[in-house]
């Protein structure tokens, strides 16, 4: 520890912080990972496309943007980021383009939607309890 720090620690068990260090540093990449999916997630429009393909997977760029009232362009930039996160897929038929998770990638959103649900539910249960 550099003395210049005001830490109130009496003794340092340096045993613990290189095994703490240790783990950090192996799960370094997944932290990253998450914080890129949660930064994604994190905005709203985002957060509506990822619940709106959870519920129907293969959704084009189209039915997005009528259910959102959204632009098209507008949809379509949100999609080219969560497409180049690798968190959603497209699949050409014809002219038109589908939409959908990538299972690999659906775990993590599948919790950050859980958490959505158990909101609503909360929400639900407040408004029932007035």
């Amino acid at each position: 520890m550099n003395d210049e720090q005001d830490c109130i620690r009496v003794c340092e068990d340096r045993y613990k912080i290189q095994q703490y260090t240790e783990m950090i540093n192996e799960f370094q990449p997944l932290f990253g990972r998450m914080a890129q999916v949660m930064d994604l997630a994190g905005n709203e429009n985002r957060l509506k496309i990822i619940f709106l393909l959870r519920e129907q997977n293969n959704l084009c760029v189209c039915d997005l943007s009528d259910i959102l009232g959204m632009t098209i362009p507008a949809v379509s930039q949100h999609l080219r980021r969560l497409k180049d996160a690798h968190l959603i897929q497209a699949r050409k038929v014809g002219q038109t383009v589908f939409y959908s998770l990538r299972e690999e990638s659906s775990g993590i959103l599948h919790l950050i939607l859980g958490y959505l649900t158990t909101l609503k539910t909360s929400l639900e249960l407040a408004v029932n309890l007035d």
